[in-house]
């Protein structure tokens, strides 16, 4: 049935439940599973089993969890001229999360997005976008799906089985505009991306010979993921999206739903994996930023004829790219975070992803899609291109300097200090010395590493990927 849409279809394990009943009647030791395609519920229900007569015992290292919108190239100048965007899309999820979004990340004015059913394989969905009659400007997929099938290119000798298919993809690839959709505004369908390794329970050579090759921690993140999903009520009919993964500093949880019910769901939790940066319920007065845009030390004195470099470009601040510079719309742009992302698209630049403010050595992941290694070049300030100060990964290039500014921000009686960049920390030490004993925040990445540095072991030191994080932490809301 490639008609109706999957979340019409009443049942449910609808492409799972054949296989499980394979295990349980023993025509079967194991079946691997999408994990987001088995039921909520802690096993399988079938008419000759147990409720406990099957279990998951492993699962290897997760895919990317994104969503990826390709867009035809084709339709670029219809949509700007109309203001109205079509996409391929059966997930009432993706319908949710993205219709806002779109209006937001697309560097045109677009006032109405409209969502198309679309059934079928991978190369099945591609070719009705591609379709010479069709009026559809883009489709999304899981990403992992296309890094599946285009991955296949190291697996040696299997390698052929996909290879017509490979090649159908790259071509719809090099007609296609990318967007990596964050998971800050698109949480992905619950354990998206990650295998399910399903065996009969009893069996514990089996689950000794997996737990060999089990990956702890997706396991647990995704197991989380489905906990979340099952306390909403659980079905791919609910416009639910939780994803949650680790870094090395913490985990996230990231919650967007509106469920059958009518609860509206938005919220992202953190759990730091380091030392607090302080006990929570701190005044307000005590706080530096209260507001982001207050962490002010800097005018920005842009270099006179700076040429665009080739190749993708990596942005942590928006007024890194100069004003005078035009980009093409398949130029590939990464953006640091959200914010960043925005402020971009307001000045008419297509931005292929974003590292969602997770660090400069937050991987895009882009290679597979793109068949080649891809390198970056970051725009940055002068001091930013220093020896010391330059990303161990990106290429970078200097677009302006920084003239510090004769007033600074008032810092007096400031005891919490959230940083965006270590040169404003260098800046503001300069003028409060006092202030290096304060408990000190700030997110993931260059800046992190510039403020240890300083501040040394004893200093009060913490990592929180957003303002607003380390706000929530401290018991204060906006």
């Amino acid at each position: 049935n490639q008609s109706d849409p999957l979340w019409q279809m009443p049942e449910k394990g609808v492409f799972t439940q054949d296989f499980h009943q394979d295990l349980v009647e023993k025509r079967a030791d194991l079946v691997v599973h999408s994990w987001k395609d088995l039921p909520t519920e802690a096993s399988l229900q079938s008419s000759s089993s147990a409720s406990n007569s099957t279990e998951i015992v492993a699962t290897l290292g997760r895919a990317d969890m994104r969503d990826l919108l390709l867009f035809r190239k084709t339709r670029w100048e219809a949509v700007k001229s109309t203001g109205v965007l079509k996409i391929f899309s059966s997930s009432p999820r993706r319908a949710y999360n993205l219709a806002p979004f779109f209006k937001q990340a697309f560097p045109a004015s677009i006032k109405t997005v409209e969502f198309e059913a679309v059934r079928g394989n991978v190369p099945t969905r591609i070719r009705k976008l591609m379709n010479n009659d069709s009026e559809t400007d883009g489709l999304i997929v899981a990403k992992a799906a296309l890094d599946r099938l285009l991955g296949t290119d190291s697996l040696g000798s299997y390698s052929g089985e996909f290879a017509q298919v490979r090649d159908e993809i790259r071509g719809v690839l090099d007609q296609c505009m990318l967007m990596v959709l964050p998971l800050y505004q698109n949480p992905c369908a619950a354990a998206q991306g990650a295998l399910a390794i399903e065996i009969s329970t009893g069996r514990q050579d089996l689950k000794n010979l997996f737990a060999r090759i089990n990956d702890p921690s997706t396991f647990e993140t995704v197991k989380r993921e489905r906990q979340v999903l099952a306390g909403l009520g659980g079905g791919c009919h609910q416009k639910i999206g939780v994803s949650c993964f680790r870094r090395s500093f913490g985990e996230l949880l990231i919650l967007k739903a509106h469920t059958d019910s009518g609860e509206i769901f938005d919220s992202v939790e953190f759990a730091s994996l380091q030392n607090k940066s302080s006990a929570v319920n701190v005044s307000e007065k005590n706080i530096f930023p209260f507001n982001p845009e207050d962490q002010s030390w800097f005018d920005r004195q842009y270099f006179k004829n700076a040429l665009v470099p080739d190749g993708p470009l990596w942005i942590s601040k928006a007024d890194a790219l100069p004003s005078d510079w035009t980009l093409r719309s398949d130029r590939l742009v990464w953006a640091s975070g959200w914010e960043t992302w925005k402020k971009l698209a307001r000045r008419g630049v297509w931005v292929t992803g974003s590292s969602e403010s997770l660090g400069e050595d937050e991987d895009p992941r882009l290679d597979i899609l793109l068949n080649h290694p891809v390198k970056w070049t970051k725009l940055t300030h002068d001091d930013g291109t220093r020896p010391g100060a330059q990303s161990p990964i990106l290429k970078t290039l200097a677009t302006y300097k920084l003239v510090p500014k004769e007033e600074v921000p008032d810092l007096s009686g400031k005891t919490h200090f959230y940083w965006t960049s270590g040169t404003s920390f260098e800046r503001a030490l300069q003028a409060y010395p006092n202030i290096k004993a304060g408990f000190h925040a700030c997110g993931p990445g260059n800046t992190f590493l510039k403020l240890r540095e300083i501040l040394g072991p004893q200093g009060k030191l913490a990592v929180y990927p957003s303002h607003s994080l380390w706000l929530t932490e401290l018991g204060v809301k906006k």
